[in-house]
């Protein structure tokens, strides 16, 4: 059976931990369950185990679920829902198109120096989102959101700047206790190859006492995370 969760407790009790999952809860921990527009659910088996998680953002979707839960199930609400995108394993078929890569992870706390520059913890959004260069999203809806996980410990932005320009930049836009997902790496190209991003990414990892969690494209950028202390850990979906 699937259900709407109204509780945090109801979702929390979800036992598996991964960059789905985080997603998921950090959401819920960033917007609780009064907005109509932040919906979750969760699938359970007759004895109230739960057997997946399902946050929905709008018509943005994440779903986790362990080895038991119901797919034929979970399928048909999805399909009857309805969504914009959804984030979930590489292993879950569905009937769309979508874009696949890999899962990285990492425990380990590698300080890497960058001679004087200082990170800034608290960029300004406006900046950062037009060094970002997010093609196609509004900046009032992504800035709503962004702004409001900083504001409730969820989320967290980071850059090295030089008089005042943003140079490289990083965002944890997932936090959930002691784990976050890192997105958003980027350097100008002028800054490339000189050690900024490396230094920065290992100095959010450091920043975080459990794992980090990052998405890539297959085939893209595997041997510079692994040089980061990162490992492959599985595959994701994006179904559009």
């Amino acid at each position: 059976m699937i259900e709407q969760i109204s509780e945090f407790s109801e979702l929390s009790e979800y036992w598996i931990l991964d960059i789905f999952s985080i997603r998921i809860l950090s959401l819920a921990k960033a917007y609780g369950f009064k907005y109509p527009f932040a919906m979750f659910f969760r699938q359970i088996d007759d004895d109230g185990n739960t057997l997946a998680i399902i946050s929905a953002l709008d018509w943005d979707l994440t779903l986790s679920y362990c080895e038991r839960a119901d797919y034929d199930e979970l399928g048909d609400f999805l399909s009857f829902f309805g969504f914009s995108s959804l984030l979930c394993p590489d292993d879950f078929k569905f009937e769309r198109e979508y874009s696949s890569g890999v899962i990285m992870k990492t425990s380990k706390k590698i300080e890497i120096p960058c001679d004087y520059r200082v990170i800034d913890e608290y960029p300004h959004l406006f900046d950062l989102f037009n060094f970002i260069d997010y093609s196609g999203i509004d900046f009032d809806a992504w800035y709503v959101d962004i702004s409001h996980r900083i504001r409730h410990n969820a989320a967290k932005a980071y850059a090295f700047s030089i008089d005042d320009e943003i140079i490289s930049s990083a965002i944890f836009s997932s936090i959930y206790n002691d784990d976050a997902i890192i997105t958003a790496v980027q350097t100008k190209p002028e800054y490339r190859n000189k050690g900024y991003a490396s230094a920065l990414v290992s100095a959010m990892c450091c920043d975080v006492r459990g794992k980090v969690y990052l998405m890539r494209e297959n085939n893209k950028n595997e041997s510079y995370y692994k040089k980061l202390g990162f490992e492959n850990c599985g595959k994701w979906r994006m179904y559009k």
